[in-house]
């Protein structure tokens, strides 16, 4: 039986952890919110509402594709997202999403929106999952921190 050789063996190890999928990454936001849940929930449950709250939506357009409801965002400055609706359950106030299409520097995005009692108000979390696409994976981190970020501040200054 032959004996592998030290660089054999370190070439062999760098080809399996180049083969292995790239690790998704992960973005967790929250903010506390004033008000009700079902006050919050009321502002952003519907899947469309999203363009009454977030600052860099313009516009959002519902539709239907193959029975599952579809918005297209349409984005102050130009350009536009499509966005899938997986899951929605009005009891636990949360909903998942998916990017069909989008000029973001990511791929494979999940996201959800939820609501919960904390206190006398709500707390509002909004996390996803996704890979980077065509940039560093701090590049697609920044922008859906950023996305989050500014989302939730001026929902908290709305839904108050």
């Amino acid at each position: 039986m032959p004996i592998l050789s030290r660089s054999t063996f370190a070439f062999a190890a760098l080809a399996l952890t180049a083969a292995a999928p790239a690790q998704a990454i992960e973005v967790q936001r929250s903010v506390t919110i004033a008000a009700p849940p079902a006050k919050v929930w009321q502002t952003i449950g519907d899947f469309c509402g999203i363009g009454d709250w977030h600052p860099a939506v313009e516009k959002c357009t519902p539709s239907e594709m193959d029975g599952k409801k579809v918005r297209l965002l349409n984005l102050k400055g130009g350009g536009t997202i499509k966005e899938e609706l997986q899951s929605r359950d009005d009891k636990v106030m949360s909903y998942t999403y998916t990017i069909l299409e989008s000029p973001l520097p990511i791929s494979d995005y999940k996201s959800t929106l939820a609501v919960a009692p904390d206190g006398s108000g709500s707390k509002v979390t909004w996390s996803g999952t996704f890979n980077a696409k065509g940039a560093p994976d701090s590049v697609g981190t920044d922008a859906v921190q950023g996305i989050y970020d500014s989302g939730l501040k001026a929902l908290s200054d709305k839904a108050k």
